[in-house]
């Protein structure tokens, strides 16, 4: 019995060291022991780490101040919106909208280009804000990068909704250019006998070409008399093309082959510019074209007389001197103002009527004049010969 009880008491201070060496991993409010691990005879291979809970003051400081990042983020949007607007200003016409419509098709075009951006915007707005929101509101706050945010599953009425509504929308949009459309593609019907002109219109690289009712020729420049229908038949000599005078009628290309068509009714006096629609080539750029709205006396006096007189003066400055420079000068092109083919009209006629190839260069010079007539050939010649080669300037 002594034996007994003194190895109880020897045995007693041990156990309680060792419960005491246990005791920081108790859990909760167990107060039992955790059971001893059965041993394998083998070390572990590495030691098992404990939790060690992350003081606050670890997280960065900006993050608990939720109003200085809220103006932070607003101050961003805004002067991020203020540049956006900024750049849309300094662009022409505000940069928001299309040219003043002067031409009944015209006007419907940009009332299409209104409402279509007007919901557009709305949405835009919609969506970007209802984005921001749950970018901000919804963040990492401190949550673990691995751990799953909640999960929400079968709002079938939301989805309904925000299905239903594009739809909507787009069928309004498509209602609207479909109401539109007759009017934009369908030439008014003539109320008296001669209302309407038509003027055929070939484009070349790198200049527009109309052909009048009487014969009459200009370059780049098409005349036209206000408050009168003007049909236009639309004809490419070469490549793709696009004829395109915002203020007046929409975009149409010009393909070879094919003809397309379009019109338009200048409302007032005045000038109208445009440019090609379609990457041509490496004028493009140059590829201009103007429309002159004028009182009706002043296109008859200028289709009877001045036409002719001006032909040869734009056939230099649309066909030639956009490469070869204004004096012939030389620019893109060589040098031509000393050159004998500007005395030689078979040679000159030859050379802009068929063009001209270079070893490895095919097509350095295109056929400018194809389709020429024999009036326009003696025109550029005279021109030619007068102001360039006689130095008229």
């Amino acid at each position: 019995g002594r034996a007994t009880a003194s190895a109880r008491s020897r045995a007693g201070p041990r156990a309680s060291a060792a419960g005491r060496r246990r005791a920081p991993g108790l859990r909760g409010g167990n107060r039992a022991p955790r059971p001893a691990a059965r041993r394998s005879g083998r070390p572990r291979s590495r030691p098992r780490r404990q939790a060690v809970a992350r003081p606050a003051s670890a997280r960065p400081s900006f993050i608990d101040y939720d109003a200085v990042r809220r103006r932070l983020i607003a101050f961003c949007l805004a002067i991020g919106a203020a540049l956006v607007f900024v750049g849309a200003a300094a662009a022409g016409n505000g940069g928001f909208a299309p040219p003043s419509p002067h031409s009944p098709n015209a006007g419907r075009i940009n009332d299409s280009y209104k409402l279509i951006a007007l919901f557009t915007g709305i949405v835009l707005i919609l969506v970007e804000a209802a984005l921001v929101i749950f970018v901000v509101r919804y963040r990492h706050r401190g949550r673990p990068r691995r751990a799953a945010g909640p999960q929400v599953h079968g709002a079938t009425r939301l989805e309904l909704i925000w299905t239903a509504i594009p739809v909507l929308i787009l069928a309004g949009i498509a209602s609207f250019v479909l109401y539109e459309l007759p009017g934009i593609k369908d030439v008014p019907k003539a109320r008296a006998a001669g209302d309407q002109i038509a003027v055929r219109v070939d484009a070349h690289q790198f200049y527009w070409q109309f052909t009048y009712p009487n014969g009459a020729v200009s370059i780049d420049e098409l005349h036209a008399p206000v408050h009168r229908v003007v049909t236009l038949d639309i004809h490419s000599r070469d490549v793709d093309h696009s004829w395109w005078i915002p203020e007046l009628d929409g975009k149409f290309d010009a393909i070879p082959g094919k003809t397309n068509h379009t019109w338009f009714r200048a409302d007032r006096v005045g000038t109208y510019r445009g440019q090609c629609g379609e990457f041509c080539g490496i004028f493009h750029a140059a590829m201009k074209a103007r429309v002159v709205a004028e009182p009706r006396a002043a296109y008859e006096r200028w289709l009877g007389t001045k036409a002719k007189s001006d032909l040869g003066r734009s056939e230099w400055i649309g066909a030639c001197a956009k490469c070869h420079g204004l004096g012939g000068q030389g620019d893109y092109g060589p040098k031509i103002v000393a050159s004998p083919l500007l005395t030689d009209r078979q040679g000159l006629e030859t050379l802009v009527r068929n063009g001209r190839d270079q070893p490895n260069i095919p097509g350095v010079m295109p056929p400018v004049a194809d389709g020429w007539t024999k009036q326009q050939f003696d025109a550029l010649f005279a021109y030619v010969g007068k102001k360039v080669v006689g130095g008229g300037g």
